[in-house]
Order: C-alpha cells, then sequence, then structure tokens
C-alpha cells in the first residue's frame, strides 16, 4: 500500500521567542526533517513573534503538528491539510483562552459542518434562533477566528485592530 501524501500550512500567529527553539523541535519531530523557520515580530502582540511554514507528508500530518503544539501556554496558531485522495482537508485553530478547535473543510478552505451537528444545534435550540445561532458558531469556530483576526492582519502588514479590556 502506498502512502498518500498531503499538503498544508503551520501559522504560528504568536509565540514567546523563549518557546521558538521547542516549537522548531516538535515540528521536526513530526516531519522528520530541519525546518526553515523565520520568525518575525508579531505587531499585535508586542514582544511576541510569529511564522509560517508550508510542510508536505503523509495524511494525516496536520493532525500531528497540531497535537505537537496543543495546550502550550500563550501560543496560538493554525494549521491545515489540503484535501487529498480520500481525505477531506482540515483546519485546526489554538489560542490560550480558547483551547483547539478542529474543522474539516473543503477545496476551497471552507469549513464543512455535519449533517448530525446541523440537527444537534436546530433540536438543542427547541424554537431559540439564539440557541441554534450559539451552536452554529462553535460548529463554525467563530470565536477562534475572532480571536486570531487581529495576529493574521498584522502578520500581513495590514492595520492591527487593538483589543482592550474593559475594566
Amino acid at each position: 500500500m502506498s502512502v498518500v501524501m498531503a499538503r498544508g500550512v503551520l501559522f504560528v500567529h504568536s509565540a514567546p521567542s523563549a518557546l521558538c527553539p521547542h516549537i522548531e523541535w516538535a515540528i521536526e519531530s513530526v516531519v522528520e526533517k530541519r525546518t526553515d523557520f523565520q520568525w518575525s515580530p508579531q505587531p499585535a502582540a508586542p514582544g511576541m513573534v510569529r511564522a509560517e511554514i508550508a510542510w508536505t507528508g503523509p495524511q494525516g500530518t496536520g493532525s500531528l503538528l497540531a497535537s505537537a503544539l496543543r495546550g502550550w501556554a500563550h501560543l496560538r496558531y493554525e494549521v491545515t491539510e489540503d484535501q487529498s485522495p480520500g481525505a477531506d482537508g482540515s483546519r485546526w485553530a489554538h489560542t490560550p483562552e480558547l483551547g483547539i478547535f478542529h474543522a474539516a473543510t473543503d477545496v476551497h478552505g471552507n469549513i464543512m459542518i455535519s449533517e448530525n451537528r446541523i440537527r444537534y444545534a436546530y433540536e438543542n435550540g427547541a424554537g431559540d434562533p439564539s440557541a441554534v445561532y450559539h451552536e452554529l458558531s462553535l460548529a463554525l469556530g467563530e470565536a477562534w477566528d475572532d480571536e486570531l483576526e487581529p495576529f493574521r492582519h498584522a502578520a500581513q502588514g495590514a492595520p492591527v485592530r487593538w483589543l482592550h479590556q474593559v475594566g
């Protein structure tokens, strides 16, 4: 049986500089080769750095990368794995506050929600549209997108939307 290869991207949106060698070691242990991370300052989080790296490996490598970094304090990241023969694509997002999120994706990167998850949303909502909305928002990972968006934009050189805690 031949190994089906997949590809994707790892986006480290923000990490403390001291964690960089550990991140590189964890990723290298998954892809089994030396990586070439180019760390740069993360304007949305002064004192933090960011990097992104494309990867290629056997199907399921995305989940191994996401698992290798899961739960590290102060680390925000996303991993994508493109569709490959016999497998949907996937996206993982992690923030220190929310933990990890996973969703299957189509060829264009759109999140696909299963019929069972949709059924759960409207059955759990039982006549309450806000409950249905909440469940579908969870299924789409909107809280993760909301938290990561300033870090994505800062990485692209776009203006940073600063979030301030209201006391």
